[in-house]
């Protein structure tokens, strides 16, 4: 049975909002046999959908599974179809999987989305924790006419955006850490971002943006040093958080962001990641060049890099790469 068909099956449940819809009434509506819908609802339930059966009434969803297939991320989503979902149960990397759906074409919008991946990765090859069932690992193909010096706002864009996906879903006060970490006022890490291109000299042929957020892991699937950094949604709000609804905003308010960027440039989503971002103000560790020193963070440049007042220096430094953490002010100050 093509999951084409149990979509369709799928779309004639969800819209009978509870009610019961008989076999024959959904085949004759289809164009399918009877025993094709019995395919189809088999197939649905074994994909975990509860689906109740009554003769002389026929099919009702009962509930659908926290899991982020097409049909249930894109149901309803407002505005215009600009997202193609890609579910895949397990992945080794969304990343690397939506990179190479680019590199054969694959247009703007695609979203690749795994339950689990056994290989994934953060920034500068670090791997990534990602378990099945537990997160929302996925990852984005954009297309937008940038230059390759134009692309680095993108990454705190996609910050941008998730932190307020978390925000409206949780009502967590997460925040930004500079460049690419979603984490809680105490700095525990919620998720992260990684933007990876495919680019000649002066245009940029596509942009995968890579979202792990940390959702219903508990105490002990953070292993070694991890539980001393990592934190899920779950552990900080103390009960389970539903993955679809939270991808679902996450993908609503990227889109409104990355459309308002292309048509007015980063200049409002700059302003909104500098509201939002605790290493500003903050003395700060930077290791870049394999030399580590301290400074103080200042602000965002306009194609947001980082500006550090090195200690003991008159002028700053622009980061535009390199690890940065914060750290106490020296001597106990501010």
């Amino acid at each position: 049975m093509s999951t084409t068909t149990q979509d369709r099956i799928l779309a004639q449940l969800q819209k009978a909002g509870g009610r019961f819809l008989s076999g024959e009434e959904m085949a004759a509506r289809l164009g399918i046999s009877r025993n094709a819908v019995w395919k189809a609802i088999t197939a649905l339930r074994e994909r975990g959908y509860t689906i109740e059966a009554v003769p002389r009434r026929g099919y009702r969803l009962a509930a659908a599974p926290d899991r982020p297939f097409a049909a249930e991320v894109l149901r309803d989503l407002p505005g215009p179809r600009a997202w193609q979902v890609e579910y895949m149960a397990t992945v080794a990397s969304t990343n690397d999987e939506a990179r190479r759906r680019a590199q054969e074409g694959a247009p703007e919008g695609l979203v690749v989305v795994a339950e689990e991946q056994t290989g994934g990765r953060g920034r500068r090859g670090r791997s990534w924790l990602s378990p099945p069932g537990l997160g929302i690992w996925c990852s984005l193909v954009l297309r937008p006419p940038l230059a390759p010096r134009e692309v680095l706002p993108l990454g705190l864009l996609t910050a941008a955006a998730a932190r307020a996906a978390l925000a409206a879903e949780t009502g967590l006060p997460a925040a930004i850490k500079w460049p690419n970490d979603l984490v809680l006022p105490d700095g525990l890490k919620l998720g992260g971002i990684l933007i990876e291109m495919g680019a000649e000299a002066e245009r940029v042929h596509y942009v995968i943006a890579g979202i792990g957020i940390n959702v219903n892991q508990q105490a002990e699937d953070f292993p070694g040093p991890l539980a001393a950094t990592a934190t899920s949604l779950r552990l900080a709000l103390g009960r389970p958080v539903p993955r679809v609804p939270l991808l679902r905003c996450l993908l609503v308010e990227l889109a409104r962001r990355y459309q308002a960027a292309l048509a007015q440039g980063f200049g409002p989503v700059l302003d909104e990641v500098r509201n939002h971002c605790i290493t500003l103000g903050q003395w700060v560790r930077v290791e870049s060049d394999g030399r580590p020193w301290h400074g103080r963070a200042l602000d965002l440049t306009v194609d947001g890099a980082l500006l550090v007042l090195p200690e003991k220096a008159a002028e700053p430094v622009t980061l535009y790469a390199g690890d940065v953490s914060i750290r106490p002010a020296p001597g106990g100050g501010r």
